[in-house]
């Protein structure tokens, strides 16, 4: 289920073009500031690969992560993967507009936004090496493309495209039977997942404030990504299993939860909770 240019136009050079001035004083103990560390610019692409690949156990990662699930558990193929959630080129569209946060984004803000919600977990400091490292790399595949800033929502030019909206209405219970048959044998049929594959449902997935909790956004991905390297699903297919999927229980997204005291996460761009 979820796994493991004829115009001038500006370009991406290798380099950090997102803000890293915010670093300042905000990092809890432990983190090592960019400025410090002795990695090059390859280590440091390196690196973020590594978060993305083992976010839940990563030693840098794993204190703001809240459950068993990595980068790379959606972005598939540590982001490479043409269509499921890929990085490539992600990068050209930001600054971004986010409806959700009603702010225009960075890259990094997304970046660790998805700790909160996906992770489930607690928001990185701004500036903190794992956040750096992590928007390094997924920089890294944007490079030499154009850039696109995108003014309506944050998606980059390989965003998963929304299924047609001529499908019939989702039918959990069909889902039911079709997770049984195309995902049970990896997730379980408790959709507790196993030490290889990801939960799918339950305190160890992503919570309810993650775009994958939403039907319609599930179901998209579903269709190009699953069955892992076999993706079968037909439209309908994909809708009914994230029906089905999305109808178990998961934990409860509320902002002032996720996020980490004021002194230690530098600028939260986004709507604060009351």
């Amino acid at each position: 289920m979820i796994e493991r240019r004829s115009s001038r136009r500006r370009t991406f050079p290798l380099a950090f073009f997102f803000a890293v001035g915010l670093a300042g004083s905000n990092l809890l103990a432990g983190e090592t500031a960019l400025e410090s560390s002795p990695q090059t610019h390859a280590d440091l692409v390196e690196l973020g690969e590594s978060i993305v690949a083992q976010t839940s156990e990563h030693p840098l990662s794993k204190r703001y992560v809240g459950n068993r699930l990595n980068c790379t558990s959606c972005h598939l193929e540590n982001g490479r993967h043409s269509e499921a959630a890929s990085f490539i080129g992600i990068a050209t569209a930001y600054p971004a507009w986010s409806p959700r946060e009603k702010r225009v984004i960075t890259l990094q803000d997304r970046v660790l936004n998805c700790f909160m919600r996906s992770e489930n977990g607690t928001r990185p400091p701004q500036g903190s090496l794992v956040s750096i490292a992590i928007t390094t790399y997924i920089t890294s595949l944007s490079e030499g493309l154009p850039i696109k800033m995108n003014p309506n929502r944050p998606l980059g030019p390989n965003a998963v495209k929304p299924l047609p909206n001529t499908i019939g209405k989702a039918d959990p219970a069909r889902g039911k039977q079709l997770y049984e048959i195309h995902c049970a044998s990896c997730h379980g049929d408790d959709g507790l997942g196993n030490d290889d594959e990801p939960p799918v449902w339950g305190d160890q997935s992503y919570n309810d404030g993650a775009g994958m909790s939403r039907n319609e956004k599930l179901a998209a991905w579903l269709k190009v990504a699953m069955p892992l390297d076999d993706a079968i699903l037909t439209d309908q297919e994909s809708a009914d299993i994230a029906a089905y999927v999305n109808e178990h229980s998961r934990p409860r997204f509320e902002l002032s939860s996720h996020l980490p005291p004021p002194d230690q996460s530098g600028i939260y761009n986004g709507v604060q909770p009351d």
